[in-house]
């Protein structure tokens, strides 16, 4: 059975280069990478102001979608970074959304 793509092509037009890490830290203390990729996305962001008793707090936040599984070869997203638009926001939390029988229907990777 064929499932239907919930993150279309045709609505993928940023440009966003993404860098994934694997876990842990090299000896010199930095994080290895494990895959950097050119790819086009749909991009959402948004942003929040909270008011603390110190002072405003804006925390911004986004979410970038990718047709199918854009790193097959890693199982699990969880650390990174992208640039995009000219900066660069890490990835907090990644996500391979997946169909019924197991394959990659999209990838989501939410940023800070």
């Amino acid at each position: 059975m064929k499932y239907p793509c919930l993150v279309l092509k045709s609505v993928c037009k940023t440009p966003i280069k993404v860098t994934l890490y694997q876990e842990g830290i090299s000896e010199d203390g930095e994080p290895v990478t494990d895959a950097v990729l050119n790819l086009m996305c749909n991009y959402q962001d948004k942003a929040k102001t909270v008011i603390t008793a110190d002072k405003q707090n804006v925390s911004l936040s986004a979410q970038a979608y990718f047709v199918g599984d854009i790193a097959p070869e890693i199982a699990v997203i969880s650390n990174g970074e992208v640039e995009i638009f000219g900066q660069k926001r890490r990835i907090y939390q990644g996500e391979k959304a997946r169909n019924p029988d197991g394959t990659v229907n999209y990838t989501r990777l939410d940023l800070i």
